[in-house]
């Protein structure tokens, strides 16, 4: 067995985005970035998988709906373009989807499914992490646990007056591991961590996150 474990992380990014806008916008912490988030997700898995000597992010995808120019905004187009440089200096592959007719995501977590197991049936990942709260990612985790890949869903639990965010409590116990990210926020010995996680956003970005 090698010594390094390998993550693969798995962005549902719209799923993300909310989170983003919220820390943002309502809590007004800053912009949750994504290399201290990756550090994160290696430090927790070091933690649950400590028959390894290493834990290292090996590959990172986000799974977006992407809406067409005709209807998207010259504002929105500066968030994507900022959000996407982000991605591309975190290392995560964008692969986008198209929206559907009626402004609604389709297909976003099938192709994030496929992504998933086409990574583990490869044989490049040890362990799977889901950015994600959605119910609908069960059937990929047990498929995941069946080809012997270790499966963490990373989530953000908070309300406010604009949007509400939750986790399957299916979702959660499919997998062999959770956390919430947020509440790091709860506990003084945790505080300051999750304050790492952000940073100043770009300003397109925050004009619109606000």
């Amino acid at each position: 067995m090698s010594n390094l474990c390998r993550i693969g992380v798995f962005y549902d990014g719209s799923y993300f985005a909310y989170a983003q806008s919220h820390y943002y916008a309502v809590q007004r912490v800053g912009w949750l970035s994504f290399p201290p988030f990756h550090r994160l997700i290696e430090q927790f898995i070091s933690r649950k998988e400590q028959r390894y000597a290493m834990h290292r992010i090996v590959y990172a995808s986000w799974h977006q709906g992407l809406f067409p120019s005709s209807q998207t905004t010259e504002k929105q187009f500066q968030v994507e373009r900022n959000r996407h440089i982000d991605l591309m200096h975190a290392g995560i592959e964008v692969k986008y989807t198209p929206m559907a007719p009626n402004g609604h995501e389709k297909g976003v977590d099938v192709a994030l499914a496929i992504d998933a197991m086409e990574k583990a049936l490869e044989g490049k990942i040890d362990v799977a992490v889901l950015v994600s709260g959605d119910g609908d990612l069960v059937p990929l985790a047990r498929a995941l646990m069946k080809h012997g890949i270790r499966v963490g869903v990373f989530y953000f639990e908070y309300e406010s007056p604009q949007r509400n965010s939750t986790a399957n409590q299916r979702l959660l116990r499919a997998c062999n591991y959770s956390f919430d990210v947020g509440s790091l926020a709860n506990h003084p010995s945790t505080v300051e961590v999750f304050h790492s996680l952000f940073s100043r956003p770009p300003q397109a970005t925050a004009e619109v996150a606000s």
